[in-house]
């Protein structure tokens, strides 16, 4: 089974980090503006290819654009370990609930080149 690492994007309220890291304190969670992470204000495109350079795979809220960014990024020949959109109106422990789940049954590469949908 393969590490999943989380990259939150910059929109993700910091409460999702900071209540992964209270339920599960060895997993590696960073946020865009993190130190090593991308920087505040990064364009989607870049975040896929940093994702896909480090191996993260990217939470985000934003259904809108990124799966349109995640196919121009596949078409160009490019990867992603992968990307999971929650719907920020629907309740944070559910979210939360999800994303440890994938933590401890999953295998990163069931999330390669895909956009998955949160809940589950």
């Amino acid at each position: 089974m393969s590490l999943v690492l989380y990259l939150l994007d910059e929109n993700v309220d910091p409460i999702y980090r900071t209540e992964l890291l209270r339920r599960k304190p060895d997993l590696i969670v960073w946020k865009v503006g993190d130190p090593g992470a991308p920087p505040l204000g990064t364009l989607d495109p870049a975040i896929l290819k940093w994702c896909e350079e480090h191996g993260f795979l990217l939470v985000t809220n934003n259904r809108r654009s990124m799966p349109r960014h995640l196919r121009d990024h596949i078409a160009e020949g490019s990867h992603v370990p992968g990307v999971l959109v929650f719907n920020p109106n629907d309740p944070i422990g559910g979210t939360l609930d999800d994303l440890l789940l994938i933590v401890a049954a999953s295998d990163i590469s069931e999330y390669h080149d895909r956009v998955v949908y949160l809940p589950l």
